[in-house]
């Protein structure tokens, strides 16, 4: 592996978390790969349920823009943070670890999930995202 894999890496990342930070899903949208690896360590029964439509896996650019639309729609922006911890790079895979706090719209209901992100870049775009997190804490904000 060379250090240009990991440069290129973190630089992607930490453009991919600057979006994200602006809101933009298309412009999130356009970081990903079609075809990417998407996937939610929820259970798989938890999955696209009516309060939580953003919890399911993806593939595609457009389905990357779907996920950070409804994420905004069911969350209260002006209640919302995310504090980063670590961005550990190696090669074309980086792990973003940090805590999430969020309000979940429907019932105003705050919540806090510490997470782990796994992200994988290749040729510029983000190829797996993978994401950790208290699947409990966010099903409990929106019972």
């Amino acid at each position: 592996m060379s250090a240009d894999a990991g440069t290129r890496t973190r630089q992607v990342v930490q453009e991919l978390l600057s979006r994200i930070g602006a809101g933009d899903p298309d412009r999130i949208a356009e970081l990903y790969a079609d075809g990417a690896d998407w996937r939610l360590d929820w259970p798989e029964a938890e999955h696209g349920r009516a309060g939580t439509p953003w919890i399911r896996h993806r593939s595609s650019r457009a389905d990357a823009a779907a996920h950070y639309r409804e994420l905004g729609e069911h969350h209260v922006p002006e209640e919302a943070g995310t504090e980063i911890e670590r961005i550990l790079v190696d090669g074309n895979d980086a792990v973003v670890t940090g805590e999430i706090r969020q309000t979940a719209r429907s019932t105003g209901r705050a919540y806090r999930s510490r997470f782990a992100l796994h992200l994988t870049v290749e040729n510029g775009l983000v190829t797996r995202h993978h994401v950790y997190e208290d699947s409990l804490a966010v099903a409990q904000a929106f019972e």
